[in-house]
């Protein structure tokens, strides 16, 4: 039996995939930075779509970088999760807000991971989704390009706007909207939003004395 055809075809397909695997390696490389570096800005756009923005403008009070100016704390009672990231804000060196991500435990169809920006009086910044797998058409609403509901809800309440047994929706007595056909969403998202300004309350300003965290913050050239 004449082998050589076969070893033949069996060293070009041995190259071809040295070759594309070669390629998927320097592709990656070349395009890295590039890819921490949208990441990081669509992180930083998000922030400023729910921090308070300055007098006249439409700039959000940031001067500092909350992607480095971050810890990390555990409090899964109020959080959701082991451990929850607070980006800290400030302008001028002064605190404007702490932005923090707890995780929704009890989503509809499992977690959901929030942004949740508090300002230094206790009310609301803004609420935004991370990402979530609740049903479409029901449960998706809470994405912004899907409907206004997280953008109208939250921004400046707090504790005490409404008063902390009115935070639940309206089906359950509260002050918040539900969708129709999916109540359990938006109820843990109320109910996840309450405890994180509980635990903000809570802490106060022993969130912006802390040392912000050696390690890389997500979306950062260095965690990528």
């Amino acid at each position: 039996m004449n082998t050589k055809p076969i070893l033949g075809a069996g060293a070009i397909l041995g190259a071809f995939a040295i070759a594309g695997v070669g390629l998927v390696v320097v592709t990656n490389y070349l395009t890295q930075d590039r890819i921490a570096d949208n990441l990081r800005e669509a992180m930083l756009d998000k922030f400023g779509a729910i921090l308070p923005t300055a007098p006249g403008t439409e700039s959000p009070l940031m001067d500092n970088d909350p992607l480095a100016d971050r810890i990390q704390v555990s409090a899964p009672d109020l959080l959701g999760a082991a451990t929850t990231d607070v980006y800290r804000v400030r302008q001028g060196g002064e605190p404007v807000a702490v932005i923090l991500n707890p995780t929704v435990p009890d989503g509809y169809a499992g977690p959901i991971r929030l942004l949740v920006a508090v300002k230094t009086d206790g009310t609301l910044g803004g609420v935004r989704v991370l990402n979530h797998h609740e049903t479409p058409g029901l449960g998706d609403k809470i994405e912004e390009r899907k409907s206004d509901w997280i953008k109208v809800q939250f921004e400046g309440k707090g504790l005490g706007q409404p008063p902390e047994d009115r935070w639940l929706v309206k089906r359950d007595g509260g002050d918040f909207d539900q969708f129709t056909g999916a109540t359990i969403t938006p109820r843990s998202i109320v109910k996840t939003v309450k405890n994180t300004l509980k635990y903000v309350a809570r802490e106060g300003d022993a969130l912006f004395a802390k040392p912000a965290e050696i390690a890389p913050a997500p979306g950062s050239k260095e965690a990528s």
